[in-house]
């Protein structure tokens, strides 16, 4: 094999924003078809084929399959996928039941297929950075953290995440972000206490979540908003020897709805994105340099995994975790208790 063949399952924001392209974007892989319920006002890259879901699935040529459809299809898709023998990726979350993660890594290992899910924030500049200054210490032993994905979209949408089904809601769409940043860089904590509501006019599932990780004395928060119009940091992480605070939301997301791609002057870099590093007791700020994003990374894993063996960018037993984490929190929510992880 010489170039991944890819086939791609779902074509509205996630599958025509961020996994066309950067699949694309991948050296070793082409994006060979397009599987979709529907190609109504939808712009298809030129030389890639459409078709059925199940056409997608069952063609003989296709190495990998990626999922990018709502989540309630996630499992089913993925196990027909991994019958056929098919390499799968899954945009996050991976599943809506945590049994479910279970029974697509058993499958994935008897059939030796890779199973993967899409944790593209892993790749944003102001996470790196905060990555790479707790690999090197340079922070001392971590107190607090809160890490944020505050909004302000106070209209509600008429798409399916805001309706009143499985998977639905800013818990189950922005909280995996947040939830894997979190597994990244702490683990998995010993319990989660989680509220999650709507507060916007016509809301009907929630747009708002406050999730408690307890990591011991560490204590992680992590909190998103649709009606926060000033943002606070995005990253804080608060240690013994020193402190860092993360500003904006990277854009690498922005520039690919505007047809800019890896690769092109000034990917990765976004200019609002700011962080600074404080010491320990509060009386000296420095600015510091934000590492490029780089959502590139996750596919050139991926390529890399398939044609040489080597590791996954996002192995599936840490999407167990991180969904093991999602289910706890949304169990939380529900039954207005703190649950025990470990």
């Amino acid at each position: 094999m010489t170039q991944i063949k890819v086939g791609l399952l779902g074509y509205g924001l996630a599958g025509s924003v961020f996994h066309a392209p950067l699949i694309q974007s991948s050296p070793d892989m082409v994006l060979t078809s397009i599987g979709s319920r529907s190609f109504d006002n939808k712009s298809i890259p030129d030389g890639v084929k459409t078709g059925s879901f199940e056409s997608v699935i069952k063609d003989p040529d296709i190495d990998l399959i990626v999922i990018a459809t709502p989540n309630t299809s996630h499992f089913p898709l993925a196990v027909q996928a991994i019958a056929q023998g098919k390499h799968v990726v899954i945009d996050k979350p991976m599943v809506i039941r945590l049994a479910q993660a279970e029974t697509l890594i058993d499958m994935a290992a008897a059939q030796g297929v890779l199973l993967s899910v899409f944790q593209n924030r892993r790749w944003d500049g102001g996470f790196l950075t905060a990555q790479k200054l707790l690999a090197d210490n340079a922070l001392g032993e971590i107190s607090y953290a809160e890490l944020h994905y505050d909004r302000f979209v106070p209209l509600v949408k008429k798409r399916w995440r805001e309706n009143p089904i499985p998977g639905a809601g800013v818990l189950y769409d922005l909280g995996p972000h947040l939830i894997d940043q979190a597994y990244c860089l702490f683990g998995l904590p010993q319990a989660i206490t989680a509220t999650a509501t709507h507060q916007r006019k016509d809301a009907i599932v929630d747009d708002f979540f406050h999730l408690m990780l307890d990591y011991g004395p560490k204590k992680v928060v992590l909190h998103a908003s649709s009606l926060a119009f000033d943002h606070g940091p995005r990253i804080t992480l608060f240690g013994d020897e020193g402190a860092f605070q993360q500003f904006g939301l990277d854009g690498q997301e922005d520039d690919l709805k505007a047809g800019k791609r890896p690769g092109d002057m000034g990917w990765g870099v976004t200019e609002t994105v700011s962080a600074k590093l404080l010491s320990a007791d509060g009386s000296e700020s420095t600015d510091l340099p934000v590492l490029n994003g780089s959502y590139e990374s996750y596919y050139n894993g991926v390529a890399s995994a398939i044609l040489t063996s080597a590791a996954l960018p996002v192995l599936p037993e840490e999407a167990r975790d991180t969904f093991a984490m999602l289910e706890a929190a949304i169990t939380s929510k529900i039954e207005q208790r703190t649950v025990a992880l470990v």
